[in-house]
């Protein structure tokens, strides 16, 4: 995360300093000089409050002088990049300080997005008001900038990384329905990713909603939209839900799967599990097969916590084998810390578990 926290550091603080200055000519940022400064090793997150709370110490108090100084810096297309993630913070602190102010301050914050992204930013003021502010963001699907489109629904998703909850998004997960309904055929890449992602989210609260959506869709395709069903159904493939798989084409099918070969049953970290196993069809029918791999961690206590990877998806005659190979890499980080210890493998084939191998991991 290193490297993450200094998308916004001293030099970006001072660029954002010059940009406010220009828009305001004469106004005291004594404030913002001197946050630069005072960086040290905070987080992304961290960073983002302080430079925020230094925008509203010496940007007038009110919504509308401080708007208005943020849309003439968007005059400039230098006015981009990690630290508008500030700028919109402070423009949500504003506008949700008068109620008048609401609606404008959600027009802004898609004026923004396309310098960096508002999806943080506007996750406080859905939970202000999600009533009031769903409608608008509703109307972004038709926006004729992707990025605005994509905001309407990567802002909205239940479980967006690095963002705040919205709880009264995870209280009503069928609310942002008619913005993926409006968004999962869109022309831009950019935005059916992030529709498939927030369909991934909903699956963590209702596994049956998301396949009913997902079967929706696939009755009216165009050419995008099964990758958009296959990823956003992508968990529930892992967690081998039956309407997922069974949308998805993959029934229970009769495979034999051979223990797995690994290329050496003790890890050093940082380093890579390597392994290969044998995947038979022995059924009469030709079967398409989603192949997954589950890894069981050894946790703190000295029990075991499993995580499902996709491998791959693969098509069998009758009677024919494959051999599958993977690498996966094994190294600490910040949303994974290894323990050393004995950890397991195991196969998954169309939900189904088989052969489990045990391995080492030495720190």
């Amino acid at each position: 995360m290193g490297a993450m926290n200094e998308l916004i550091d001293a030099d970006a603080v001072a660029r954002l300093r010059g940009h406010v200055a220009s828009a305001a000519p004469g106004l005291d940022l004594a404030r913002l000089a001197a946050v630069g400064g005072e960086l040290g090793d905070l987080s992304l997150r961290e960073r983002t409050d302080l430079v925020s709370a230094a925008l509203l110490a010496d940007l007038p108090a009110d919504y509308p002088s401080t708007a208005a100084i943020v849309r003439r810096a968007l005059a400039d297309p230098g006015f981009a990049g990690w630290t508008m993630w500030p700028v919109g913070e402070t423009v949500t602190t504003l506008a949700l300080a008068d109620a008048a102010y609401f609606d404008d301050g959600l027009a802004l914050l898609a004026e923004i997005t396309p310098r960096l992204t508002s999806e943080f930013a506007i996750r406080r003021m859905l939970e202000a008001d999600l009533p009031r502010a769903l409608p608008v963001v509703l109307a972004w699907t038709r926006h004729p900038n992707d990025h605005v489109r994509r905001l309407a629904s990567e802002g909205t998703r239940a479980f967006l990384p690095w963002a705040i909850r919205v709880r009264s998004l995870l209280a009503a997960p069928d609310a942002t329905l008619p913005i993926l309904d409006a968004l999962y055929r869109d022309e831009s890449d950019y935005v059916r990713r992030s529709v498939a992602n927030h369909l991934n989210d909903l699956a963590r609260q209702n596994p049956e909603l998301v396949v009913e959506v997902a079967t929706r869709w696939s009755a009216e395709p165009d050419e995008n939209t099964a990758w958009v069903v296959r990823h956003g159904l992508r968990t529930l493939v892992k967690k081998a839900h039956p309407g997922a798989l069974g949308l998805l084409g993959f029934a229970p099918v009769s495979v034999e799967v051979g223990a797995p070969v690994l290329v050496s049953p003790t890890v050093t970290l940082p380093g890579e599990l390597g392994f290969s196993f044998l995947l038979t069809n022995t059924g009469q029918t030709t079967e398409r097969m989603a192949v997954d791999y589950v890894v069981h961690f050894m946790k703190s206590n000295g029990s075991q916590a499993e995580k499902v990877f996709k491998l791959t998806a693969t098509t069998l005659a009758p009677g024919e084998s494959v051999t599958l190979t993977k690498r996966h890499a094994l190294r600490q980080m910040t949303t994974r810390v290894h323990y050393a210890g004995r950890h397991t493998l195991e196969l998954q084939v169309n939900g189904a578990r088989h052969t489990r191998t045990d391995f080492d991991v030495v720190l």
